[in-house]
């Protein structure tokens, strides 16, 4: 789950479509065999209830690097599949073929730039979006520029590049986990309608 979850309704959390992004080194002298054994995985995740959809890329045609995604309607469905014996096997079957090097879990506000899928409500519109990060950002922004100004001696003396990196390395995370989760919230009806 995204770190935004703990901010949303537990219940609600546990029904949001969740994206998993997954990066597998694959074994380049064995494509033919990556290439049927990543197949017959989505072939298997179509069979379980919840799932919507998968595909797989290469950066390039050299490249030993594959991104998975699959989606599944929520986090209930996921965890019947991630925790199959069917996909268990499946794992073992490609043991020797991939190698995970990373694994992300997305649901929240970055699935607002996920392409549009059949059954899953659209995002936003990018105006509206841009209107609640500013609305989060906004006052974020005025609050640290004033108590920095205010409180941290010789703040408006730092070289610009400095103070911009001190700040976006400050409000980055902040906007990330508390202030845009919790601005979209509030206007989720806005949002969606």
């Amino acid at each position: 789950m995204s770190p935004q979850e703990p901010l949303v309704d537990a219940s609600r959390a546990r029904r949001l479509p969740i994206t998993v992004s997954i990066t597998r080194r694959v074994d380049s002298t064995r494509l033919a065999e990556v290439t049927h054994w990543v197949q017959a995985g989505v072939n298997l995740a179509n069979t379980f209830d919840g799932f919507l959809g998968s595909g797989w890329v290469r950066a390039h045609a050299d490249s030993d690097d594959w991104h998975m995604l699959y989606r599944f309607a929520d986090a209930d469905t996921l965890e019947t599949w991630e925790a199959s014996d069917e996909r268990a096997d499946w794992l073992y079957e490609g043991r020797e073929l991939v190698e995970v090097s990373r694994v992300e879990r997305r649901t929240g506000i970055e699935g607002w730039f996920d392409a549009p899928q059949p059954g899953v409500p659209a995002a936003p519109p990018r105006w509206k979006q841009a209107v609640t990060i500013w609305l989060g950002f906004f006052p974020l922004s005025l609050l640290f520029t004033s108590l920095t100004g205010a409180f941290v001696p010789g703040w408006h003396s730092l070289w610009p590049l400095a103070s911009v990196l001190i700040t976006t390395l400050c409000l980055t995370p902040t906007m990330t986990y508390l202030l845009l989760p919790f601005v979209t919230r509030l206007l989720q009806p806005w949002l969606r309608r």
